[in-house]
């Protein structure tokens, strides 16, 4: 989740995010994994792979006989993935490379998987173009992408945080993390020469430590509460966080946490 401009982080975001994504994140990891079949000594590139969750993944699946790479165009991200990466397993290279510039031969993949990235790269077509140039003949794809923001009461109550205390500039730039529609997914990985392209829904219900406590720091860990801390402020980040909490009140069990149901398009493809 963390390709392009379109979800940058600085500082100690990477931190921020791999602690604060993992309860949302992890999930939808295995559903990824699952839909490429990996198997012990294969070839597996995480794409856009932030901090590492499917990485990481991806090696205790494939085994010391596989091979896992991981890239993305944060350094930040990469850098921390790196450090978390398990020593137990094969080692896990991790590159900082754009998703349509990717510094690895042709056919050198037996899958390649995307947790929630490709609604944010910036040329799509170029992106699949080279996952398609990566994987060898027969090889599997999969990504994850939100579904619709209204089926995912967290995001509704975040995004309208984000307008309140950023903006509808900065809502606007919000709305790009729902912009990867199985309608615009299938049809760019059908162009980039896949087959068998399949995009489905996968619902999780999501269980959540206290709300008033988590939501400022998981705004905290997005590029769209880093814009709002620089515009308006620490305090102002902490509101809006506060204010997550409190739209989702209806949802929240008298302690404070709460089970909410998360929904991402699963894409697949073959080469």
């Amino acid at each position: 989740m963390a390709d392009e401009p379109g979800f940058q982080l600085k500082g100690n975001g990477p931190e921020r995010y791999e602690r604060y994504a993992a309860p949302f994140m992890t999930p939808f990891v295995e559903e990824v994994l699952d839909a490429v079949d990996l198997y012990p000594g294969a070839k597996v590139l995480d794409l856009a792979c932030g901090t590492g969750f499917a990485a990481r993944a991806a090696a205790a699946r494939v085994g010391p006989a596989g091979r896992v790479s991981g890239a993305d165009v944060n350094a930040g991200m990469i850098a921390l993935a790196a450090e978390l990466a398990p020593r137990m397993y094969p080692d896990i290279e991790f590159t900082v490379a754009p998703a349509e510039r990717l510094p690895h031969d042709d056919a050198a993949f037996d899958a390649v998987v995307c947790q929630q990235g490709v609604q944010f790269f910036p040329d799509l077509d170029a992106a699949l173009a080279e996952v398609a140039r990566v994987m060898r003949p027969g090889g599997r794809f999969a990504a994850t992408a939100w579904a619709a923001r209204e089926l995912i009461p967290y995001f509704v109550a975040q995004y309208e945080a984000v307008e309140e205390y950023g903006g509808k500039e900065l809502a606007a730039d919000y709305e790009g993390a729902f912009s990867g529609t199985p309608e615009r997914l299938s049809a760019a990985l059908r162009d980039a020469g896949l087959h068998d392209v399949t995009v489905r829904q996968v619902t999780f219900g999501i269980p959540f430590p206290p709300l008033d406590a988590y939501a400022p720091g998981q705004l905290s860990s997005t590029s769209w509460g880093q814009a709002i801390a620089d515009t308006a402020g620490e305090d102002a980040l902490l509101r809006a966080g506060r204010s997550v909490h409190t739209r989702l009140a209806g949802r929240t069990a008298p302690d404070g946490t709460a089970t909410l149901p998360f929904t991402a398009n699963l894409l697949t493809g073959i080469r």
